[in-house]
């Protein structure tokens, strides 16, 4: 296998590690990953990596569809509205220009590493699915979807908050059904860009391959190391921050 190849499949492994280590956040990384490591342009990058985040969030949902732990009428009307967004800020997105693209990625992803560093919230009593919850759930779909189209990331760090919010369900419930909207907007980002030729199916398969691997390793670590979760959020957090000032400091210096 060609070194661009291994690389691709090594970055793989790192997201899906760290996926099923901390339970997310690992996408965040797999654009920049795919555009200094692996060399891709920014939108190629975006795109790629929008399509293997869609992959993984996928196959992770059916585990918890089995588990019975979504709520399929919220989710599938955040998905929908979600979609829409999603499909009109990858639509934008490139038509950013990408150097200027990646520099917004990269304090998207210091707001992302701060929201990783609050302590989680309990939710809120359970609401009934009547119009006013879901106009919140359609209103907060949409948003989300707009940025996750636009950034081409998953966007689990604002969808799981956002469901909770918008319908009160327990975490492990929001956690479930947000796997749904991951995937349909990384989908349909991906399906968007490579409209216009910018993803590469083979770099994508590569990721794909090894964010299997490394998602079962993660998972494998995170029973050994449950009780230390809030320390390796921590340290994942400010990995986030260093990649993103790497990020700026990049883009600033025109590499």
């Amino acid at each position: 296998m060609p070194a661009p190849d291994l690389i691709a499949a090594g970055c793989g492994v790192f997201v899906g590690f760290s996926l099923g280590l901390i339970g997310g956040g690992g996408s965040i990384l797999a654009t920049p990953m795919l555009l200094y490591l692996v060399g891709v342009p920014p939108h190629v990058a975006i795109g790629t990596g929008a399509f293997a985040v869609s992959v993984n969030a996928f196959a992770n949902f059916a585990a918890h569809a089995r588990a019975r732990t979504v709520r399929w009428a919220p989710g599938l009307l955040f998905a929908l509205a979600g979609t829409l967004g999603s499909l009109l800020g990858s639509t934008v997105g490139k038509a950013v220009d990408g150097r200027h693209l990646i520099l917004a990625f990269a304090f998207m992803m210091i707001a992302v590493g701060a929201l990783m560093l609050r302590p989680a919230r309990a939710a809120k009593a359970p609401e009934p699915m009547g119009a006013k919850v879901a106009a919140r759930v359609a209103g907060v779909g949409f948003g989300v979807g707009l940025l996750s189209g636009f950034f081409g990331i998953g966007g689990g760090f604002l969808i799981v908050p956002g469901l909770m919010f918008a319908t009160g369900m327990p975490m492990i419930n929001a956690v479930g059904t947000s796997l749904f909207a991951v995937g349909t907007f990384g989908l349909t980002t991906a399906l968007n860009y490579s409209l216009s030729g910018l993803v590469a199916w083979r770099v994508a398969a590569e990721f794909i391959a090894g964010g299997v691997a490394g998602g079962f390793l993660g998972m494998k670590a995170a029973l050994t190391l449950a009780p230390r979760r809030d320390t390796l959020r921590r340290v994942f957090a400010g990995l986030v921050f260093a990649v993103a000032a790497y990020i700026i400091r990049r883009s600033l210096e025109g590499g």
